[in-house]
């Protein structure tokens, strides 16, 4: 394997010192035009790469952000991460992607990160367990929570109000004379799982519905499998529900492909309500009626409160809009 070129070797091409070198290369004092111009170009000449690391420890900035993604293979979160990117490769960042989804701590990397100075503050995706000192800690760290929150934290974070947003979409089921509506949900450790399966039952409440503990089934996972074998689990009730509100659109499509598969017709048979609205969404046979989730802009006002807090100041969080879009699924 190929040596890389040293700020030695390009130190005794220019026939100047490595401290003139590090200078033209950090622009940290001035030097004559002549000298800069000779140093260019034994930089050009050796194919010399300044060391950024060793930079960040001296400047205490990593010009990178760390993102916390419980699930690549999730689109929801590459959405978010796009809308991340967008505001903070201008500000001049770069951004980390590490997997949460396993270990106990996931936040422990982010922390590491933080306090050896490889990235500069964090945008947290993945669930945190509720810990009264790690919240103290985090509380004066740039850390910022997106879409998963814990409202009690006292953590800055941007989040939808994710149980009126499944009090709409149910609702809106009942509307169209629903009344056996089953619901597929996820691993509730996440708080946003929590607030849907609390808006479901709400709104069967609010109808004068009791919920029917046949009707929930608790996915393996967010992905479309997961989501076809909980819809086979409500087919094999004796009395199948005429309607169904998944908490992600991975979820609800894997579920109409499921009924498509046993012969029923989606919506005539089944009405499926998801929630997200991915793109996939309005382009899947029948076009999923969800509700839609301001993905980009989550990950871009994240992204803002981040900058904002690297600059000394302290934003407070952000509940931004949810809407539903009716489309030809129910």
């Amino acid at each position: 394997m190929k040596e890389l070129p040293s700020i030695e070797e390009v130190a005794r091409l220019a026939g100047v010192s490595i401290a003139t070198v590090s200078r033209v290369m950090n622009n940290s004092k001035p030097v004559s035009p002549e000298t800069r111009k000779r140093v260019e170009r034994a930089v050009a000449a050796t194919g010399y790469r300044g060391n950024a690391a060793g930079r960040s420890l001296a400047t205490a900035q990593s010009h990178l952000l760390m993102v916390l993604v419980p699930d690549f293979a999730n689109p929801f979160y590459a959405q978010i991460v796009q809308g991340v990117e967008a505001v903070t490769r201008p500000a001049g960042y770069k951004l980390l992607l590490t997997d949460a989804s396993h270990g106990q701590a996931p936040h422990q990397t982010a922390l590491d990160a933080i306090y050896n100075r490889l990235a500069d503050g964090v945008i947290n995706l993945a669930h945190l367990d509720e810990d009264a000192a790690l919240f103290a800690e985090l509380r004066n760290l740039p850390w910022v929570n997106c879409s998963e929150f814990l409202p009690d934290a006292d953590l800055p974070y941007v989040s939808i109000d994710h149980r009126q947003a499944a009090i709409d979409a149910v609702q809106f089921l009942l509307n169209r004379g629903h009344r056996r509506i089953g619901l597929i949900t996820a691993d509730e450790t996440y708080r946003w799982a929590q607030l849907r399966h609390e808006g479901y039952e709400m709104a069967m409440q609010r109808a004068g519905l009791k919920p029917d503990a046949q009707l929930l089934r608790v996915a393996a996972s967010l992905d479309y499998d997961a989501g076809a074998q909980a819809a086979g689990g409500l087919l094999a009730l004796l009395e199948p529900p005429t309607a169904v509100f998944a908490v992600s659109d991975t979820l609800a499509i894997g579920a109409i492909k499921a009924f498509r598969r046993a012969g029923r017709r989606v919506p005539e048979d089944l009405a499926v309500v998801g929630f997200d609205d991915l793109p996939l969404s309005a382009v899947f046979e029948p076009a999923l009626t969800t509700v839609a989730q301001p993905m980009r802009d989550l990950g871009a006002q994240a992204a803002e409160i981040l900058l904002a807090r690297l600059g000394g100041q302290r934003p407070a969080s952000r509940t931004l809009a949810h809407q539903l879009v009716v489309r030809d699924s129910a």
